[in-house]
């Protein structure tokens, strides 16, 4: 039986595969957790994330999502919140990059996870929805994933309407960086990735570092942050040819 999620090394990039392509990637609470792991120890051993799914779909979500399930007390709903939770912490705290690559459908937590990369590249073949409304799940926890991604007006529509939307309005809703042909999906991330490598480290993870916090500050904070770092990363030795 192959593991339901693959991680690879090439030099200091690390790949994450979500590889349970027989049931478009979903995966278990306890998958989900074993991914948040998996991100933590690579974020502190690379220095950039490339998160994918296998085969046709980039990732249908949960395991079961919309099927009936055993009524939970609140603290155990809490607890399995918290599994979420963990893992979209995962993807905001590292300290490298991570960048998505959605080749088909990212449905319900596949499209959250999508737009919490810091960098997501859709092939014009990709299609995302937030079907939570039509099964009657109330969906806060997806859109706590977009809440500094994408506008109030778009999370409320895909929200509201639980519409598949394709990659071109994903990108004009902020869900996704950039849209490519299909079959110039693998080209356009290696060319990516290379540019990634020549990127000196310490920018890499500052600019992360800026993104994570300058967006939701005020002007000034924002500027003053950015003069910090400006004037902290650029005289690193690091930085120079």
């Amino acid at each position: 039986m192959s593991e339901p999620i693959l991680k690879e090394k090439d030099g200091d990039v690390a790949t994450i595969t979500l590889n349970r392509p027989e049931v478009g990637n979903r995966q278990t609470d306890a998958t989900w957790a074993q991914l948040t792991e998996m991100l933590d120890i690579a974020a502190k051993e690379s220095r950039l994330i490339v998160f994918k799914g296998a085969g046709d779909d980039f990732c249908l979500g949960r395991e079961a999502m919309g099927q009936p399930s055993p009524v939970l007390e609140a603290y155990a709903i809490r607890e399995r919140s918290e599994t979420i939770f963990n893992l979209y912490g995962a993807f905001r705290s590292a300290k490298v990059p991570i960048m998505g690559v959605v080749q088909g459908r990212a449905v319900g937590l596949g499209c959250a996870l999508a737009a919490l990369c810091d960098i997501t590249i859709a092939s014009d073949k990709a299609r995302f929805q937030l079907p939570e409304m039509a099964h009657n799940i109330m969906p806060t926890i997806a859109m706590s994933a977009l809440i500094d991604r994408v506008s109030r007006k778009a999370a409320t529509y895909l929200v509201y309407s639980t519409q598949e939307i394709d990659a071109h309005k994903a990108l004009v809703f902020g869900l996704v960086s950039n849209v490519v042909p299909a079959n110039e999906l693998d080209a356009a991330v290696a060319s990516l990735v290379e540019r990634f490598k020549k990127t000196p480290l310490p920018a890499l993870l500052a600019v992360k570092e800026y993104a994570g916090s300058a967006f939701s500050m005020s002007t000034q904070a924002a500027n003053d942050f950015a003069r910090n770092l400006h004037a902290t990363i650029n005289s690193f030795s690091g930085m120079r040819p």
